[in-house]
C-alpha cells in the first residue's frame, strides 16, 4: 500500500501521502488490524530502513525508502546469484 500512497490513501487530508507519508492510523484501518499490531510491524520495517517515519503532533507518518529497498533487492539478487 505504501508503494502507491496516492492511490491507496489519496483522501488523507492531514498531509500529502506521497511527500510526507501515510498516517499509521490510516494504515491500520486499511489493513483491518489493531494500531499496536501495525505499529509493531512498521517498527520492524523502520529498523530495516525500508521505511521512514515522521512524527507530526500526535501522529506518525510512514513513507517507503525506495533507495534502501532497491539496495536490498540488488544485494539479495547478487547474493542469490552467488549461491548457485
Amino acid at each position: 500500500m505504501l508503494k502507491h500512497p496516492k492511490k491507496q490513501f489519496g483522501t488523507q487530508v492531514s498531509a500529502d501521502p506521497v511527500e510526507f507519508g501515510v498516517c499509521m492510523t490510516l494504515i491500520a484501518e486499511a489493513l483491518g488490524l489493531s494500531q499496536p499490531t501495525v505499529s509493531r510491524h512498521l517498527d520492524i520495517l523502520k529498523r530495516a530502513r525500508f521505511i521512514t517515519v515522521k512524527k507530526h503532533q500526535k501522529w506518525s507518518y510512514c513513507r517507503r525508502d525506495e533507495a534502501a529497498i532497491e539496495d536490498y533487492l540488488s544485494w539479495l539478487q547478487d547474493d542469490m546469484g552467488h549461491r548457485k
